[in-house]
């Protein structure tokens, strides 16, 4: 009956009964309560009362993020609650108070504090609990589920005195919770029953890619065995597993993750039907076999004959549901079972009919397990997309997704075909139907989403967006490109504009910018993975101006910098860093060169010389980092920035000292620049070299700024690019004098980096900025705008705030304190880190397969 009807109280239990009570307050409660409030059925509304029973300690969180709280978010950060939301709506929020009891004679739910509640209408919301197998020992000390926050923070406190994780359960959150015991700092397994990791979404081609990515950062795993027991010692704690193999695994800790069941025991309880397996039985509007109560989410056995374990359809419950109970029409009938997410930084994402069941279909295969890329589309034979799974590469998901279903517009290899050989082909939101669904989670069409101008409209007036987030990349892609210029959802300034107002209130600190300049909803907020890098190298490259700081893991600033920025170095694919030393032009004394030789000797070190003259150390652990900085900067050395978007190298050739065709020093013309710009934080990495004749030895016009000596003097070339998209660089002036061509480098990379965009490289910038180069020119060579003498003091505080980041580094014990491997094992050496030999060297042990593989196969055989 609708909520709005006036409820008959009964004959015991407080006299003004609640008309609506609401059992459990997660994700899926909280969207029903939402829904409510969306329709008017609020208590502030005076057409119903509603109480929630909730049985944990905090309001609802998101789940699906629950990882992140590792990452450094907080239980308050994770919130999908809004301050006020429950006293504005009239909601009576019980927390820690969980039903016990319900009497549906009566109509009454008893909290465990004793408390009776009447309703008149009862949803039960209360999800799933962690399966745990039923082995010996798996009530040991040491024994965990990961579900909850308190799960978590559980977890982190034993892990602190533990040095090795197992978990059961090798799907999406036994891969999430492994990836949370890394980086607590355990050496930690994965322990799967089935013959590949994550069987439900993936294929066995997507579970051998994710796992040789998985098992290059570092995780054990083992597939196709089971957990025999868990074994303990005589006071009860872990020591270990044995597994169905006969094997044994030496563990301190154990994480089970296998799988979730429906919470259905109150309805068993007071007599409502459940699923044989377990689930409330529900109709398509959610009601259970007492018309009065209605299950929804992850506790409920839907009209299909499904228990859904994704969030996007208890949404849809939840909608449905509030519907029914608003007096209207509304049916659930089934949902998308579509999932995209980053599991250990590697991107995982199935749609449709991944797993090829229907018949007479075919897939459209791409493997390169080199790189760990796996693609497949399942097509029927009339062109038709039935689904698909990407592992590696999942960026066309928000587009393929919605496509499922209809006759794909290209030939499905140019979807999933590298550039080069024969794809991608780019399927833009254009070639979406109004009707296709954008946003799963929420059910948001693309003609919803066109309805608005702004992520932060589309994200508040249709929740698309607001889930897991795969669909942000396609929504943004929809909405109109003029209206919202802005850098991302926390700010509606470009990066220039940012730039510049850092720049003019000297702002030295990412919170307090957010706060006075970031959109009204993001302010307090902790911002997001755009925003976060890109104003940190903004402050970092004003630092000098502003008065900030202009070491970059200092304070605030250590948590805005990319991945290789945290430990001043490059993340190699095996979990081992580079060292690369400035050799400013290439050139070196047989001193410095023995003392190279010296380190990568005495540490194992691969070593190259490489296309940037100068020599690249690979394979060093992260704790070794400043035992060999420290003999580095002893003997001379300074940082050479491989790991910031900074100036790398200025490249040389030997100019007119030794080379009969030389005309100019370009030795000592690469050397001045390179100690100039060092340390120069970009919107992306900079690369320059100096030609001493027209013969371009050195390759300058593949640079961002490149120099080409003349009779005259020197030529400066702007906007090359050896990159993925190379781009021979224009002349911007010509015949300069040595002071002439330092003062026009000066203003043209201090232009760059006040007006480019995140990560645009200068070849770039020069493509798309308004009058390209001559605009440039313009302002760089004729001061036609009045900035000149701005940027020529910007780019001079830089060269007089410069400091080399190790040396800085290693002189102080309290920035040394990052560089450990385990944070509760400091002296421990990361045990993942391993190597083979290679030509009287060596090289990650990899155990790298065969190159890529494009198949076609049909149920029948394969063709390759």
């Amino acid at each position: 009956m609708p909520v709005s009807t006036p409820p008959t109280a009964p004959t015991s239990g407080p006299a003004a009964a609640p008309t609506l009570v609401v059992v459990g307050h997660g994700m899926v409660g909280q969207r029903f309560l939402e829904a409510l409030a969306e329709r008017g059925l609020t208590g502030t509304a005076g057409t119903a009362r509603v109480v929630v029973l909730c049985e944990e300690p905090r309001a609802a969180y998101d789940r699906v993020q629950l990882t992140s709280y590792f990452a450094g978010k907080t239980p308050d950060d994770l919130s999908l609650v809004e301050d006020g939301f429950m006293e504005r709506h009239g909601f009576d929020l019980r927390l820690g108070d969980p039903a016990v009891a319900v009497d549906r004679s009566a109509r009454t739910v008893t909290a465990r504090s004793g408390e009776v509640f009447a309703y008149d209408t009862l949803v039960l919301a209360t999800g799933s609990y962690p399966f745990v197998p039923p082995v010996p020992g798996k009530d040991s000390t040491g024994c965990f589920v990961y579900r909850t926050i308190e799960d978590l923070l559980a977890i982190e406190e034993y892990a602190k005195n533990a040095t090795t994780g197992a978990v059961v359960g090798g799907g999406l959150l036994g891969l999430e919770a492994a990836g949370a015991l890394k980086g607590l700092g355990l050496e930690t397994h994965v322990v799967e029953f089935a013959p590949r990791l994550m069987p439900v979404q993936v294929d066995e081609g997507g579970g051998a890619a994710l796992l040789r990515t998985i098992e290059d950062l570092g995780l054990t795993v083992h597939t196709g065995v089971g957990t025999q027991e868990v074994t303990a010692g005589e006071d009860g704690t872990v020591t270990g597993m044995a597994l169905s193999d006969g094997s044994a695994l030496a563990t301190d800790l154990v994480v089970f993750s296998a799988g979730v069941r429906p919470r259905d025991q109150l309805a068993r309880e007071c007599g409502l039907a459940v699923g044989e397996r377990g689930g409330i039985v529900v109709d398509e509007e959610c009601r259970t076999s007492d018309p009065a109560v209605f299950a929804i989410g992850e506790c409920a056995l839907a009209s299909d004959g499904r228990v859904y374990g994704l969030v996007a359809p208890g949404y849809e419950m939840a909608l449905t549901a509030a519907e029914v109970i608003a007096g209207r029409a509304a049916a659930f009938t089934g949902a998308d079972l579509s999932t995209k997410l980053k599991l250990l930084g590697v991107d995982v994402a199935s749609f449709g009919d991944a797993h090829g069941t229907a018949e007479g279909c075919l897939d459209v295969v791409y493997a390169d397990a080199r790189s760990g890329v796996y693609k497949k589309l399942v097509m029927a034979a009339d062109g038709t997309l039935l689904g698909g799974v990407l592992v590696g590469d999942a960026d066309q998901y928000g587009t393929l997704r919605p496509m499922t279903g209809s006759v794909l517009p290209v030939a499905p290899e140019q979807l999933v075909l590298p550039a080069g050989a024969g794809g991608p082909v780019a399927l833009g939101p254009s070639a979406l139907p109004d009707e296709a669904v954008i946003c799963s989670c929420h059910n948001v069409t693309k003609g919803a989403i066109r309805e608005h101008t702004t992520l932060p409209e589309v994200k508040k007036c249709t929740k698309a967006g607001t889930g897991c987030g795969s669909c942000v990349k396609v929504i943004g892609q929809l909405l109109p490109q003029s209206a919202d210029a802005g850098l991302c959802g926390c700010f509606a300034y470009t990066r220039s504009e940012l730039y510049e107002i850092v720049r003019t209130l000297r702002i030295t600190s990412y919170a307090d910018l957010l706060d006075s300049h970031g959109r009204e909803e993001a302010r307090g907020g902790d911002g997001c993975e755009v925003c976060k890098p890109t104003v940190g190298s903004v402050i970092a490259s004003l630092a000098p101006t502003v008065g900030a700081s202009g070491y970059v893991l200092d304070g605030e600033q250590a948590a805005l910098q990319d991945t290789n920025d945290h430990f001043l170095a490059n993340l190699q694919r095996n979990g081992s860093y580079s060292i690369v030393p400035r050799i400013p032009g290439g050139e070196i004394t047989p001193e410095k060169l023995i003392v190279i030789g010296e380190v990568a000797r005495d540490f194992g070190l691969y070593t190259k010389i490489t296309g940037g003259q100068r020599i690249d150390l690979f394979g060093a652990r992260v704790d070794q980092l400043p035992l060999i900085w420290t003999r580095l900067v002893d003997a001379g050395f300074e940082s050479g920035h491989a790991y910031g978007k900074s100036l790398r190298t200025v490249k040389s050739c030997v100019g007119q000292t030794w080379c009969r065709y030389g005309v100019q020093d370009s030795v000592k013309m690469a050397i001045d620049l390179e100690l100039r710009y060092r340390g120069l934080r970009a919107p992306h990495k900079l690369k320059s070299a100096v030609s001493g004749c027209a013969r371009e030895c050195a390759e300058a016009r593949g640079k961002d700024f490149g120099i080409i000596a003349t009779a005259g003097g020197w030529n400066l070339y702007v906007g090359g690019n050896g990159g993925a998209t190379p781009r021979h660089a224009d002349l911007l002036a010509q015949d300069l004098s040595d002071a002439e061509l330092v003062r026009l480098i000066d203003r043209f990379l201090m232009f760059y980096i006040r007006t480019a965009d995140r990560l645009e490289r200068t070849s770039a910038w020069l493509e798309r900025i308004e009058g390209g180069l001559e605009h440039v020119r313009d302002v760089v060579v004729h001061d036609r705008l009045g900035l000149c003498e701005e940027l020529e003091r910007l780019m001079a505080d830089h060269v007089r705030g410069y400091r080399d980041e190790w040396a800085e580094t290693i002189n102080d014990p309290e920035r040394l304190r990052r560089f450990v491997t385990f944070v509760n094992a400091p002296d421990a050496p990361d045990p993942s880190v391993k190597f083979v030999p290679e030509r009287d060297q060596v090289k990650p042990d990899l155990d790298i397969l065969a190159g890529p593989v494009l198949a076609i196969r049909t149920l029948e055989g394969t063709a390759s």
